[in-house]
């Protein structure tokens, strides 16, 4: 079993990487990845440098991990400036650190992909020591693997890494046959509360259209970008990622991509993108050009909410934050990251941070769990 680091997905074969990847995460396939370097969304000059990992077995692919060397912490999720001023404090450096995780998307996912019939924990304990070398090598601060599963949270401590818990609303499709048999399971204010928001849609003579990736148009994608990009122009900010991204997964993933277009007069006003998985959909990408009542929802939640159920997907993952969500039907779900710092006494700091947080973190996810709007019968 040999490791080696690789600065770029087209350095590795794509019928490899997706085979061990699988269809369940869209996220995980070398389209996606590749067209992030290759568009100029994630390179050197965005402060995402790709440093993948692969795994080797008599020269076939038998693990990869993303991984990235990264100069700041934004485009993150997980948020951890407060430990780069704690250090900067102590006249230390924490940039550069390494980073596994799927850039600027804050979904849940494999994180290690292995083969099946390979060991979990001797390919984790090898990549491990591969990046606490590689931290020696180019001083390096530490490694940080944002939004794995579960099961890869559970391995990562049993190897003494720090985990950090988090909180996002997910929505769950309990087998629902259509809308109406969702909101059947709401108390009787959320029920009218969301069928009073759907229908202030149809008042404003809004009308919305759904579109697979492979369908839309060059000019689609164009309409798209300016909404998303305004987005980020209202916070006097840049967008992360660039019309080319787009273009390009459009025409490798295309049936991996599902766009919302809200229409007023015949005239695109909002655009909403989602990213579909093999029982999951991830709402990912959204803007508009003015605020109309209750478009955000319409566009954003419903519509996914509806492809779900049409489709039999069970789970929608409509991205980070978002308290409002909880009233309309998406629970409190704990994410995962995991933490290595080659400092031990900044690593034993950040392990009381991350147990003290944990216990504030229980007690919010509890609190919310009871604003959750179904009957109690549910």
């Amino acid at each position: 079993m040999e490791v080696i680091q690789i600065n770029s997905m087209s350095q590795v074969d794509s019928t490899s990487w997706n085979q061990l990847a699988g269809d369940a995460d869209p996220f995980l396939r070398h389209e996606f990845l590749l067209a992030l370097e290759q568009s100029g969304s994630v390179c050197q000059k965005s402060g995402w440098i790709p440093a993948h990992l692969l795994v080797l077995d008599d020269d076939s692919l038998i693990a990869f991990m993303p991984l990235y060397l990264k100069n700041h912490s934004w485009g993150e999720y997980v948020f951890d400036h407060q430990w780069a001023e704690a250090y900067h404090q102590q006249g230390l450096e924490y940039y550069p650190k390494w980073l596994t995780a799927i850039p600027l998307t804050p979904c849940q996912g494999t994180r290690i992909v292995i083969k099946e019939s390979i060991s979990s924990l001797k390919v984790t304990q090898a990549l491990l020591s591969f990046i606490k070398q590689l931290s020696e090598q180019h001083n390096v601060s530490s490694w940080h693997c944002l939004f794995p599963t579960l099961q890869e949270a559970e391995l990562l401590k049993s190897l003494e890494l720090s985990i950090r818990e988090g909180v996002q609303f997910q929505w769950f499709n309990n087998h629902y046959q259509d809308f109406d048999a969702f909101l059947q399971t709401l108390n009787t204010s959320k029920r009218k509360m969301i069928k009073r928001e759907r229908r202030r849609i149809q008042e404003q003579d809004i009308r919305l259209l759904r579109i697979s990736g492979a369908k839309v148009s060059p000019l689609q994608w164009q309409i798209f970008y300016n909404f998303y990009s305004i987005t980020y122009l209202k916070k006097g900010s840049q967008p992360y990622l660039n019309l080319a991204f787009f273009q390009q997964i459009a025409a490798a993933m295309g049936e991996q991509l599902l766009l919302v277009l809200a229409f007023k007069d015949d005239l695109p006003i909002a655009a909403a993108l989602s990213f579909i998985g093999r029982e999951t959909l991830y709402g990912r990408y959204w803007g508009c050009d003015e605020e109309y009542n209750n478009l955000h929802f319409e566009t954003c939640y419903y519509q996914g909410l509806d492809y779900c159920i049409e489709n039999g997907l069970q789970r929608f993952d409509s991205g980070a934050q978002g308290e409002h969500k909880i009233a309309r039907g998406f629970e409190p779900i704990t994410t995962y990251s995991a933490h290595w710092l080659k400092d031990k006494r900044f690593a034993k700091a950040i392990e009381d941070f991350v147990t003290e947080e944990k216990i504030m973190l229980t007690r919010y996810k509890q609190k919310a769990s009871t604003y959750l709007p179904f009957k109690q019968e549910r």
